[in-house]
């Protein structure tokens, strides 16, 4: 069968989908051992993982962006899941950084408007996890400050008070989420080691955070099939009647 012939003869094939929605930890994640390349090898034919992260931005910012990101689809083009993970930069000092800081209310509906606006474009709150902020440390950020010739712009206080309105938003809306803010200081363990910079997960950051994010996030796709069958059950003299199949398995 020619190709022309195999795409009229076979159904297309629809790639569930992951989207990872946040600031600079989701766009790292995608880094070598980044979490976001742990969920997609976990996630291999089963869906596809996409990385919507973007470096600085905080919940003001990414409100308005959402919307373009995501629309109304069909069926199985919206995503399976998404998480969304802000808070480390609406969390800055305001008066050393005023352009990043969101105050704490806004912080709290800017969430609630983002988990509203997915459930008007059919994703329900079942397939949404927030992520609070990790905890930062203060020694290693400020060190890092200084080397960009300003003052320490973030407490882990104010970090606290932020995850702790995520968690509240997480109650309201009815969404999972994952208390990294927490999880990360349980016990007063030193977390310095989960951070490379004080602010920005380090590769044991990123395996922590994907240990805790993987049972939320398996409860939305465990039932997902695996697309398209293993080589060994692939007919051998006619494979086309194994491969032009619904993509199940």
């Amino acid at each position: 069968m020619s190709l022309c012939e195999l795409a009229a003869s076979g159904s297309s094939l629809l790639w569930p989908r992951v989207l990872l929605f946040g600031d600079s930890i989701t766009q790292f994640s995608f880094q070598q051992g980044g979490w976001g390349t742990l969920l997609a090898d976990r996630l291999v034919r089963k869906c596809d993982v996409l990385n919507r992260g973007f470096s600085g931005y905080n919940t003001r910012w990414a409100k308005i962006i959402l919307p373009r990101i995501i629309r109304k689809g069909a069926g199985l083009e919206n995503p399976v899941a998404v998480t969304i993970f802000f808070g480390a930069n609406d969390s800055t000092l305001k008066d050393e950084n005023p352009k990043q800081h969101v105050p704490l209310d806004e912080y709290s509906a800017n969430l609630r408007d983002m988990v509203q606006y997915l459930r008007s474009v059919d994703i329900p709150k079942e397939r949404v996890i927030l992520i609070t902020p990790p905890p930062l440390c203060e020694a290693a950020w400020e060190k890092e400050c200084i080397l960009k010739g300003c003052k320490l712009n973030r407490l882990n206080v104010a970090v606290g008070e932020y995850a702790k309105a995520c968690l509240q938003v997480a109650r309201d809306c009815g969404t999972d989420v994952l208390d990294l803010w927490t999880l990360m200081q349980k016990d007063n363990q030193d977390f310095s080691s989960y951070l490379s910079d004080g602010l920005h997960l380090s590769p044991l950051g990123n395996e922590f955070l994907f240990f805790h994010l993987w049972p939320l996030l398996d409860k939305k796709v465990s039932s997902l099939p695996r697309l398209l069958p293993d080589w060994k059950d692939v007919e051998e003299t006619k494979p086309e009647l194994s491969l032009l199949g619904d993509g199940d398995h």
